[in-house]
């Protein structure tokens, strides 16, 4: 027992985790630039309202990156390797382009900040895909639940330095900063993923890349559908987070419904929250590293749907803040264990010579029902009360939990055929 521990944190802080850690950063930087912090932008120069929410179109990119996912998996860019090559050319014109928004005058030039504000989310979602096929490819299955946490322990750090303390630096008395410095040195940052790509090695990966465009559109959905259970597969990865996505997305009217005021929900709800997530994060990768990642999804399930239901409590217990603190920090636990187990999943069942365009589509069916069902999720209120609306939500998780059982049955893509 003593030798594994050893060698558990010796992974933890070998080479690997930390590429994949700064790598995630890299991945998370440019979201809140073309989201959160650049409409805070907009508003402080009195953009309109109707105008700001426009803005909110820009990330599209990230739900539609299996279009373009096949161009990843069959073209290599350069001589630094397919993944590496990809990556660091999307990280510079990141790099570039996070830059020139800061050029703009919202007052002046705002379509032109539109559409730079677009490319960098295009820019940055071909960059995810990159980084996904890139963290599959270069760790073995046994190292994919921390290599899953340190992504998002990057991608979260990265959305609070573009994001709460950026915003925090303009015009403070300390910095001062102007906005447009602002996108200055968040395009200094992206330095961060260009030193990382440089420094990481390119994947082995015995695989070979399709042979032609029509192979790399076509194989990965061929070559998943062909395996026995597919569709158990996708339907599991589709319900897995549903219910977590619909109470998610209530959340901060539900606060304000049970009477909290803004700064508690500021400082208890956010802060605490991704304190608790992070510990979530760490919390799942260690468990599944000892009991692996079919037990670690049932366990985790199972806490998931009781931290959604436990949000139905507080209606009972009133604005007090120690019952919204151990809520948040119950449900923000359990779901970063859960999250840690999932992009676990979705990697795992991926085949290493499609992993960029397959990566992308299960990602995109993950999100499905946070992207579409949660726009119902207001109705439900209506019909159901926020204490049935929470545990509904709840309740939606038992059958992924019961796609399970069948999901051992089948065979995984490194016992599966490649051909």
């Amino acid at each position: 027992m003593t030798e594994k521990k050893i060698t558990l944190w010796q992974e933890i802080f070998s080479k690997k985790m930390l590429v994949i850690f700064l790598l995630g950063f890299s991945s998370g930087l440019p979201l809140l630039l073309t989201g959160g912090t650049l409409k805070t932008w907009l508003a402080r120069e009195q953009v309109d309202i109707t105008t700001i929410g426009y803005f909110g179109w820009v990330g599209l990119a990230y739900s539609l990156k299996f279009i373009w996912a096949p161009l990843l998996d069959r073209f290599t860019l350069f001589k630094m390797g397919r993944r590496r090559s990809w990556m660091l050319a999307m990280q510079i014109c990141l790099a570039a382009l996070i830059t020139s928004i800061g050029f703009f005058d919202p007052k002046v030039s705002l379509m032109s900040m539109a559409l730079f504000a677009t490319l960098v989310a295009f820019f940055s979602a071909t960059q995810d895909i990159a980084i996904d096929a890139y963290r599959r490819e270069y760790l073995k299955d046994e190292e994919l639940g921390f290599g899953s946490s340190m992504n998002m322990y990057g991608y979260r750090i990265a959305m609070l330095v573009s994001g709460g303390l950026g915003i925090g630096l303009v015009n403070s008395e300390s910095w001062g900063l102007t906005w447009s410095q602002l996108y200055y040195v968040m395009g200094a940052c992206m330095l961060i993923g260009v030193v990382a790509t440089i420094w990481a090695p390119e994947p082995k990966v015995t695989e070979a890349p399709p042979k032609n465009l029509m192979l790399a559109v076509v194989g990965p959905f061929q070559e998943f559908l062909q395996r026995d259970g597919a569709f158990v597969f996708l339907f599991f990865v589709f319900l897995f987070k549903l219910g977590d996505a619909l109470s998610a997305a209530m959340l901060n009217p539900y606060y304000v419904y049970v009477g909290f005021q803004n700064t508690d929900i500021g400082l208890i709800a956010k802060t605490f929250g991704l304190a608790s997530s992070m510990v979530g994060l760490f919390l799942g990768s260690t468990l599944m590293y000892y009991i692996g990642i079919y037990r670690s999804l049932w366990i985790f399930g199972v806490f998931q749907a009781l931290s959604t239901a436990a949000f139905a409590l507080l209606s009972f217990t009133g604005p007090q803040n120690w019952a919204l603190a151990t809520t948040v920090i119950f449900e923000d636990i359990s779901s970063g264990m859960g999250n840690a187990a999932f992009i676990a999943f979705i990697s795992s069942i991926t085949n290493k010579r499609y992993t960029a365009t397959q990566y992308a589509i299960l990602s995109s069916i993950a999100t499905l029902g946070r992207n579409f069902f949660s726009g119902f999720s207001g109705v439900l209120v209506k019909d159901l009360g926020w204490v049935n609306f929470y545990f509904f939500c709840a309740l939606i998780a038992v059958p992924g939990l019961l796609m399970l059982l069948k999901l051992r049955r089948y065979e995984t893509p490194k016992e599966a055929s490649t051909t």
